[in-house]
């Protein structure tokens, strides 16, 4: 099998035809290679552009957030997207067809269309949702799309890339393994008749809604394909953006990809973490407070080293020891505030504010010995 191939079905079920036969572009003269430029945008993917060079990873709303942040900082972004999610659509889909889960893919892209008339169309476009109660519903049209790419080019970076040059968007999309996962959890207290038993809990969805307490996580396969692409662009980062997002199921297995948090570990990028608001809210880490999700993440990879964390102050209980948790790890607490102002978004990242904060933490870098 190809080594990205995202699809074990072909047309009725039968042996899938050779892309040369449907595929009438050629995968090497991809968006992403020849003279490297977003039709209209403006926009470089060879590394040419004019702003620093970042790679945030995650997955769902957080990463979305983080995305929508980064287009107003720089012109240079890669997303590297969780693909581990299988539930909804998604999860449909990969069941089906035995790819990649396109959802995150799929909101990360809409996250970095623009906001002119074209960008605003497609954002919406992508994120249409089907109703109904046929074979469509529940489906969205840019699931489809991305998951007919695959089946067309036959290659999972080569599809995106070709999504993200039809919808124009300000930065490239990559998923972080070229091979579907799953999250596996222990859990104390999974079944609440039996709060003191330990479980094991398979898949995101089962983990991102248990009411238990996630005591560790890992893959499977433990050991992922990586996906070269994604590596690459950490190699030549100015920075790494992590979170927020959902703390096992979005943010965290990002460190469980042995090749990836070596990529991270070793690059001489600004390492930059983004914590939850409300970080107790999710059921998933019900109860939990921020140092509590930094104490996971050490025991998770004890020797990565970050260089600045993000928290917004209201959702601070205690800052002086906040601030020794995040120097225990080598940096240097931020506080900001990247919420939406108000209540009826609490828990949600505002890109505007965020946006500053990353502005503000990347400029005053700039200058530093720290910076490439």
């Amino acid at each position: 099998m190809h080594r990205r191939e995202t699809s074990k079905r072909g047309d009725g079920g039968g042996t899938r035809r050779s892309t040369a036969t449907r595929w009438h572009g050629d995968p090497r003269h991809a968006p992403r290679s020849g003279p490297g430029v977003i039709r209209g945008s403006g926009l470089r993917l060879d590394g040419q552009g004019s702003g620093p060079r970042v790679v945030a990873l995650g997955g769902g709303h957080g990463l979305a957030a983080t995305l929508t942040a980064l287009r107003r900082v720089t012109d240079q972004i890669t997303a590297i997207v969780g693909v581990a999610d299988d539930g909804g659509s998604s999860g449909r889909l990969r069941a089906e067809f035995g790819g990649l889960p396109p959802g995150d893919l799929r909101m990360a892209l809409a996250a970095l269309c623009g906001d002119d008339t074209w960008g605003r169309t497609w954002r919406q476009v992508i994120q249409h949702r089907f109703g109904g109660d046929g074979d469509l519903a529940g489906h969205t049209l840019g699931n489809l799309l991305i998951t007919a790419m695959w089946e067309e080019t036959n290659d999972a970076v080569t599809g995106l890339d070709w999504v993200a040059a039809l919808l124009e968007a300000q930065g490239r999309v990559l998923p972080c393994s070229v091979t579907p996962v799953a999250i596996v959890a222990d859990v104390r207290g999974h079944d609440p008749v039996e709060p003191d038993v330990v479980s094991v809990v398979q898949g995101q969805s089962a983990v991102a809604t248990t009411t238990g307490d996630v005591l560790g996580i890992r893959l499977e396969p433990a050991e992922p394909e990586p996906c070269p692409e994604a590596l690459a662009a950490l190699s030549v980062a100015d920075a790494i953006i992590l979170g927020p997002g959902s703390w096992f199921t979005s943010v965290m297995p990002h460190l469980l990809i042995p090749a990836q948090v070596a990529a991270i570990r070793d690059s001489s990028a600004l390492k930059l973490l983004v914590l939850n608001l409300d970080p107790g809210s999710d059921t998933e880490t019900s109860g939990a407070s921020l140092d509590d999700h930094l104490y996971f993440m050490q025991r998770l990879v004890p020797d990565l080293r970050l260089d600045v964390v993000v928290a917004d102050p209201a959702n601070v209980e205690h800052e002086a020891a906040l601030r020794q948790t995040c120097a225990d790890m080598g940096a240097r607490l931020e506080l900001a505030s990247v919420g939406y102002p108000g209540s009826d978004r609490r828990g949600e990242h505002d890109p505007g504010r965020l946006a500053v904060s990353f502005g503000s933490v990347l400029g005053r870098w700039q200058d530093e010995p720290l910076w490439r």
